[in-house]
């Protein structure tokens, strides 16, 4: 008989760390502007589908409701993530209870992930990532309820958190693989030789079939954003760098986390949920190999937080109030101090001043300023991607309404990439400009046919209107402004004004469209 808590839920204690995760990110997430991959994911409100090019559908029904709901500004835009990170803690704290943890683990673990870099940073964005933690937290939740009680209504549910999982981030389908393979390795494989499992599992198939539809329409856009992706980020994460990564991304905290896994191995109080830890392994391994980014393991750590709030709980038993007080402390404090660095609770200018003051006093975080170009800047690289885009969308617009109503009528807006496009998407009306066009990314699936223009207003770093020039595929351009914000990660990206777009131009596009549009 597994080991339960009888006494309590501890439901209103947990509340008090929900509420401390929602009020740090309250405090944080009105400031700076938006970053670039938010715009990606905002713009998808308004092309709602059954997928896209990079990611599930779900996360465009989450925009199209936070517009709808609370408006198009930044704090708006970050409200939903700052509902679902308190969720995570949530259900984090009633993983603890499961485990058999009482107050105190409740306390480290709760504590332990809030202020952990990792969520911390991952939190507060509107981004795929941080609903992509919650249904893994959920999913083990509910597994851990069904091993509690044998009530096959939990099943069902899991059926459906896993297909809801599926619809915002496809890791949901490896760790989903992972805890299969652990269970059938474990005592607890008897639990796979269920018909509530068939039904769960036709649950999370039925809620998948319209994307798997959709994937299939569309050539498997899947196949081919993971092949870009490992050609052109993962390949440089080696295996050295994956591990050194999960070694340090929560902190101090790692020391509860790694506890919780050695619990889950180990401990006789624990056995029936030994299969956690090897699901943990088998994914960690299998990311290992494939040079996945290290946030794709993130939400496997809370259940290893639960478990190690759970494991300290067990080892300080004896030892009273003042030694648990300071394990709390000894987990959290060091975290607390780097909080500035993951999350944009202080101004701009005490930012600034944070980072100049971590940079000269404590070289070895240097690191967290180094951006992709291996260079060192006043702020982080996410940071700084936070900023210029209402100066760009100003510029375009005032490039745009500077034109002739004539003009104006022959004049379409291209941009890029995908943050430039996204910005100028998200600002379009404020400052009165059309809808901007780019092959990048999902833009490429609604960009129109044909580039029927004879002024084309081109938001670029000056590399392809070079080319045009070359190529002899405009008559004329000039450039009209820059992002000049000195933070701007995309400081010095032109806004160019091109007259006479000629055939090779248009072929040029139509190709690249047909292209993008098969991959």
């Amino acid at each position: 008989m597994p080991y339960k808590n009888r006494k309590s839920t501890y439901a209103y204690f947990i509340l008090i760390f929900v509420f401390v995760k929602i009020v740090l990110n309250l405090f944080a997430i009105g400031h700076f502007g938006f970053h670039r991959d938010e715009f990606l994911h905002l713009v998808l409100a308004d092309h709602l589908d059954w997928g896209y090019k990079e990611v599930p559908p779900f996360i465009a029904l989450v925009a199209k409701l936070s517009i709808t709901l609370f408006g198009d500004s930044v704090f708006a835009a970050r409200i939903f993530p700052t509902i679902f990170s308190g969720l995570i803690i949530w259900f984090t704290g009633l993983i603890t209870v499961e485990f058999g943890g009482k107050k105190f683990a409740i306390t480290l673990t709760c504590l332990a992930l809030i202020f952990s870099p990792a969520f911390a940073a991952s939190g507060y964005l509107f981004q795929p990532v941080v609903f992509d933690q919650f249904w893994w937290v959920l999913t083990v939740w509910l597994l851990i309820k069904y091993l509690n009680t044998t009530d096959v209504k939990y099943l069902y549910w899991l059926g459906l958190a896993v297909g809801l999982g599926m619809l915002t981030k496809y890791t949901m389908a490896f760790f989903t693989f992972a805890l299969i393979i652990g269970i059938l390795i474990s005592k607890q494989r008897k639990l796979l030789f269920n018909k509530h499992i068939l039904g769960a599992a036709v649950v999370a198939f039925l809620v998948c079939l319209p994307n798997l539809f959709w994937q299939i329409h569309h050539h498997w856009p899947l196949i081919h954003h993971m092949k870009e992706l490992r050609e052109e980020q993962l390949n440089y994460i080696t295996p050295a760098q994956f591990i050194e990564q999960q070694l340090l991304v929560h902190g101090i905290a790692l020391f509860v986390w790694f506890t919780g896994l050695l619990f889950l191995i180990f401990s006789f109080r624990l056995r029936n949920f030994q299969f956690l830890a090897i699901a943990y392994a088998l994914i960690f391994i299998f990311l290992l190999e494939m040079d996945g980014k290290n946030y794709y393991l993130f939400g496997a750590y809370p259940m290893l937080f639960a478990a190690g709030g759970f494991g300290f709980e067990r080892l300080l038993k004896t030892k009273g109030y003042a030694l648990r007080t300071l394990a709390v402390i000894f987990f959290v404090l060091p975290n607390l101090l780097l909080f500035p660095v993951l999350l944009p609770v202080l101004s701009i200018e005490r930012t600034l001043a944070f980072f100049r003051f971590i940079s000269k006093n404590i070289p070895a975080t240097n690191f967290i300023v180094t951006w992709e170009d291996q260079k060192m800047h006043p702020l982080t690289q996410d940071y700084a991607d936070m900023f210029g885009w209402d100066e760009l969308a100003k510029k375009v617009g005032e490039a745009y309404n500077n034109l002739t109503p004539d003009q104006q009528k022959q004049t379409l807006i291209y941009a890029d990439n995908y943050g430039e496009a996204g910005a100028l998407h998200h600002y379009r009306k404020q400052f009165n400009y059309p809808g901007v066009i780019s092959l990048n990314s999902s833009f490429a699936l609604w960009a129109p046919d044909i580039l029927k223009c004879k002024y084309l207003i081109y938001v670029d770093d000056g590399d392809n209107v070079k080319q045009f020039v070359a190529g002899k595929m405009i008559g004329s351009f000039k450039k009209l402004g820059e992002i000049d914000h000195y933070l701007a990660r995309e400081k010095g990206t032109g806004i160019y004004l091109i007259t006479d777009i000629k055939a090779p131009l248009q072929e040029r596009y139509t190709k690249e469209l047909a292209r993008k549009r098969k991959e």
